[in-house]
Order: structure tokens, then C-alpha cells, then sequence
């Protein structure tokens, strides 16, 4: 029987959470985890909202943490409740969200036993997780409840799970406090002074330099994007963007080149490849940054600031490496700039420049919208119009999106000036990932317009969080780029394989309007170029969840586009751009 310090370790559970500060969980009950939502039903701290699945529960915990930086809570049954969330587990780890996902799990006398509903949660999930428990005496449950928001928020967050047997959350167990000290894991934050130093002699002595910031520097937190612009302003240098690292600098920044990568800007592209120093922040040089390792930035200098050790020299070999917190690294490093005399070159810094506004000139996202009334709508335009269109509502706008298409083209046509209002699938690419996500950052952020820029294909993955939105009316904007085919797919199908489009065209797919009235939503539809603007502003102005289906031009592809394992300067260009990609010489310019 409970005592005056002892309780059900479900109320245990709870005590925990409301003292690691957790407001909202999102979830779904099953029968491992009613002891959970017994003691949920009789308490009014925390906040609960009831997901359709798993999956989704994961991605909407994403999204909060994404968009507030603070952990994301989910809570599944045992069994397939568990499997489901895998799929969010392992893009969070990918993506570095801090996120716990409490598991329910069978009475631990039964596990083993293939138990109903019973999984090794634990074993399915040690690769999916930046860490997992399994609680097995009362007397640890609080422990690992503090210590697992420690390790999912503390150095390079990502996702931890605690998998609950029933008996543990039924059986009295004691409260313990969170530990002040943690001796097992303590990441390094700090910069080395003297790494510091290399760098910023490194910087000043640089002819072409460059700053690559990923989505290590909003992880850091809004201090973090704060001092790359410091730096960025101190310097003069040009800066870029990983997928993920977007807002971090301004989009309307004129020292910010775009997005580099696969469908990054041709100036950002070229300027990596051509850069003789580069000062990389918060960035893990995936695949789709660098493309062909051997050709990546050949020559150049390397700095790299990670708090994860194990992501430097891991793809790339760097001449600086400093692990530490993004921002405390930033912080020291523009005080040594400022604090060292050394001048730099000028001269080489203004050619350099001069190079870059060559690059510009190109033009490389440029493309043509016909405005005769009935003409097709380009999905570039239509990202286009809703940016311009959300600027003056007086109010936060979030972006989420699905994968495909239609997220290159929100990234490319949609500009962030500040952190943490864009989410999106980064390292996993999980389609089904913007809706749930929206839920999660209406969720946090009440006031806010969030929009899930999705395309046809990827909003079907997880429609059915629909339902959540009218459970709890929250307005979230679904604005769908539909050209009826998966767009990515049939794209590398084209480009690739010979135009040989193996089931990537979607021959039934359903009427949108109806299915969004269906779910309490309103549904809007565009088919031609006069009818967008209306659209989107009756989706604006709408106090309630919308679902708008625009109807976008088929054959459109994605460009600049780097093709998997090419080079930066093996770009293929649009049409309505001129030429592709100039190679460039080892000073970095356009060889003519």
C-alpha cells in the first residue's frame, strides 16, 4: 500500500515529469500503460492530447521540441504501441530533436514469455535511440525518469526511451530528486582556447572563406543564431545553410547564399567548392551536403565545431576540430576575432566577393509562371505567393513539411530570418512527418500560423492526425503541392532511369475539399493561376484547420539539382536557367 513516501509508480511517473517541467504528452493508451493514464485522468498539470498513432505522436513531439526548444514527451502502449513510434525515434535521432518516449511494457515476470502485446523495446530500439532503460525495480523508475531528459537534452540531443513494465507502474515506488550531477555523461561545451586561436588565424588569414552552419547552431539555442550573425556581420564572410540549419542566419541577409547541398543555390554550391577556408558550425557533412567526398572542397581548410565527437573527421577529415557547444564556440570565437589585431586581405576578400555576385547572377532558382487566367500553377510560384502572403498577418508563422519535392521548394522559396519556424525530415526523410509535426507546434505555439507545406502523396501517410486537429481544435494549415505523382520519385525516375515512371504516379487519389470536411476541416481547392491568391487567403484567414489542394504543374522538376555522388560543380540547372554549373579552378573561380 502506498505510504507518505511511497506512491504508485505511475503518480511517481508523473511527479517527475510536472518536475522536469513537462506541460504537454502526446499519446495513445493501450492496456501496459492504463496505470499511466489513471493517474493522468486525475491530475490537470500536464496536458494530454490523444494522437491516432504512434508514429504521429513521435513527429508532434518533434515539432513542439523543434519549435521551443524544450523535450518533447510521447507515451505509447507496450507492443506495437512501441513499434509504431520507431519510424519518429529514429528521425529524431537523425535530426538530434530531444525527445522521451515513455513505452509501456508487460508485468517483468512475463517478459520473455512472448507475452500479448509483449516486444523487446529495448533491443528494436537501441539503434533508433540516442539511449534507452529498461526500469526493472521501483526504487529506479524516478532516477531514470530525471536522467533521461538530462541525456535527451544535454550535449547532441536526440531521442531516449524508458520502457515501463506494468507491475513497475502499479507497485508503490519511492520519489527521488533529480541529480545535480551527472558523472557518467558529461559532454564537453566549453571550446579548447587554444583551438579557438588556430581557427580564428585560420579565418583571418583566409582569401575565400566560407560558414556552413547546420542545425547544431538552433540546437544550441536562439543565443546561438544570434552570434552567428555576429560573427557573420564582424567578418563580412559568406555564410550557408544545411536543410536543417535554415533561420539560423537571415534569408535577407546579403552575406547569406542559400541552401547548399543536393538542391541547394548555385552560388552556395560553388562557393564550397571553390572556398580555400571554411568554417563549418553545427553540421555533420552528411551525403547530401558534400556529394562526391573526393571532390568536396578539395584544398581548402577546414574548421568544424561539433559538440558530438564522434561527427568530427567522421565523413571529413578538418585541420581544426572543436568540440563544443555551438553557441558557447561561436561566443568565444567572435571575441577572439575582435580581440586579434591581425588584418585581413581585403583585396582578396573583394575578388572573392566579386565572384560570388557572378554566381548570383545566374539566377538559379528562376523560373516562369505563365498568368494567362487557366494557366497551370508552378509549385515554385505557389510557395512563392504563400511566403509573401504570411508576411504581414501580424502574427508567428511555423513551417513544416513533408519530403519530396514540395519540401525543396518550401526550402528554397520559403526565407527564415529566425530560428526554430522551420521543421522538417532532415537525415531520415520520413514522409508523414509535417502534419503530426504542425499538430505539435500549434500545440506549443496556440497563436501562431502554422503551415504543413505537404505534397499528395506524403500527407496520406499520416491523414489521419486530421482527427487530433478537430479533437482539439487546433488551426493547423495543410497546403498541399499536388501533382499527382510522388514528385521525387518520378524526378530521379526522369533524370536517371530513362523516364521509366515505376509506380510513382498516384491513379486514386481522393478529393481533398471532401476529406478535409470530412475531419471538421475546411477544404479548398486551386486548378489554375487566378484562383491561388484566394485561396491562399481564405486559408490564412480561416480560424480553423484547413486543407488547400493546389493543383500544381506535373512534369515540374526540383532544380539546381547535385545528382547523388556528384560533385558541387556537377549541377544540373533549370531550363529557365542558362548553362550548367561553370567548373572552377583551385583559386575558386569560374574557369571560362
Amino acid at each position: 500500500m502506498p505510504t507518505a513516501d511511497r506512491q504508485p509508480g505511475a503518480e511517481i511517473l508523473l511527479r517527475a515529469l510536472r518536475d522536469q517541467g513537462v506541460e504537454v504528452i502526446f499519446g495513445y493508451p493501450g492496456g501496459a500503460v492504463l496505470p499511466i493514464y489513471d493517474a493522468i485522468f486525475n491530475q490537470n498539470s500536464i496536458r494530454h492530447i490523444l494522437v491516432r498513432q504512434e508514429g504521429g505522436a513521435v513527429h508532434a513531439a518533434e515539432g513542439y521540441a523543434r519549435s521551443t526548444g524544450k523535450v518533447g514527451v510521447v507515451l505509447v502502449t507496450s507492443g506495437p504501441g512501441a513499434t509504431n513510434a520507431v519510424t519518429g525515434l529514429a528521425d529524431a535521432l537523425m535530426d538530434s530533436i530531444p525527445v522521451v518516449c515513455l513505452t509501456g511494457q508487460v508485468p517483468t515476470h512475463l517478459i520473455g514469455n512472448d507475452a500479448f502485446q509483449e516486444a523487446d523495446t529495448t533491443g528494436i530500439t537501441r539503434p533508433a535511440t540516442k539511449h534507452n532503460y529498461l526500469v526493472k525495480r521501483p526504487e529506479d523508475l524516478a532516477r531514470v525518469v530525471h536522467e533521461a531528459f538530462y541525456v535527451a537534452r544535454t550535449g547532441r540531443p536526440g531521442p531516449v526511451v524508458i520502457d515501463l513494465p506494468k507491475d513497475i507502474l502499479i507497485n508503490p515506488a519511492p520519489y527521488a530528486e533529480a541529480a545535480k550531477t551527472h558523472t557518467s555523461y558529461r559532454p564537453r561545451t566549453d571550446p579548447d582556447p587554444a583551438q579557438i586561436r588556430k581557427a580564428v588565424a585560420l579565418l583571418k588569414a583566409a582569401k575565400r572563406p566560407v560558414i556552413y552552419a547546420g542545425g547544431g547552431v538552433i540546437n544550441s539555442g536562439p543565443h546561438a543564431s544570434e552570434t552567428l550573425r555576429s560573427l557573420i556581420a564582424a567578418t563580412g564572410f559568406p555564410v550557408t545553410n544545411t536543410l536543417m540549419g535554415l533561420g539560423s542566419c537571415p534569408a535577407s541577409d546579403p552575406r547569406f547564399l542559400g541552401m547548399l547541398g543536393m538542391h541547394g543555390t548555385y552560388e552556395a554550391n560553388l562557393a564550397m567548392h571553390g572556398c580555400d577556408v571554411m568554417l563549418a558550425v553545427g553540421a555533420r557533412f552528411d551525403d547530401r551536403v558534400t556529394g562526391r567526398l573526393n571532390a568536396f572542397s578539395q584544398g581548402s581548410r577546414k574548421i568544424h565545431i561539433d559538440i558530438d565527437t564522434s561527427s568530427i573527421n567522421k565523413n571529413v577529415p578538418v585541420e581544426v576540430p572543436i568540440v563544443a557547444d555551438a553557441g558557447k564556440a561561436l561566443d568565444a570565437l567572435l571575441a577572439a576575432w575582435k580581440a586579434d589585431s591581425t588584418p585581413v586581405d581585403t583585396t582578396a576578400l573583394t575578388a572573392w566577393w566579386r565572384q560570388i555576385d557572378i554566381w548570383r547572377e545566374k539566377n538559379c532558382l528562376a523560373f516562369h509562371q505563365d498568368m494567362t487566367p487557366g494557366a497551370i500553377i508552378k509549385p515554385q510560384y505557389a510557395i512563392q505567393r504563400l511566403f509573401e502572403m504570411t508576411r504581414n498577418l501580424g502574427k508567428d508563422v511555423f513551417i513544416t513539411t513533408e519530403v519530396g519535392q514540395h519540401q525543396m521548394w518550401a526550402a528554397q522559396y520559403f526565407h527564415f530570418d529566425r530560428p526554430n519556424h522551420w521543421m522538417t525530415s532532415g537525415g531520415l526523410g520520413t514522409m508523414g512527418y509535417g502534419l503530426p509535426a504542425a499538430m505539435g507546434v500549434q500545440v506549443a505555439h496556440p497563436d501562431a500560423m502554422v503551415i504543413d507545406i505537404a505534397g499528395e502523396a506524403s500527407i496520406l501517410m499520416n491523414i489521419q492526425e486530421m482527427g487530433t486537429l478537430a479533437q482539439y481544435r487546433l488551426p493547423v494549415k495543410v497546403f498541399i503541392l499536388n501533382n499527382e505523382y510522388m514528385g521525387m520519385v518520378r524526378q530521379w525516375q526522369e533524370l536517371l532511369h530513362g523516364g521509366r515512371y515505376s509506380e510513382s504516379y498516384s491513379a486514386a487519389l481522393p478529393d481533398f475539399v471532401k476529406l478535409a470536411e470530412s475531419f471538421h476541416a475546411k477544404g479548398l481547392r486551386a486548378t489554375s493561376i487566378e484562383q491561388l491568391d484566394a485561396v491562399i487567403l481564405e486559408m490564412l484567414t480561416s480560424d480553423i484547420a484547413v486543407v488547400a489542394d493546389i493543383a500544381v504543374d506535373q512534369k515540374e522538376n526540383c532544380f539546381p539539382m547535385i545528382p547523388s555522388g556528384a560533385a558541387h560543380n556537377e549541377m544540373i540547372l533549370g531550363t529557365e536557367v542558362e548553362g550548367d554549373a561553370a567548373a572552377v579552378s583551385d583559386q575558386g573561380f569560374a574557369l571560362v
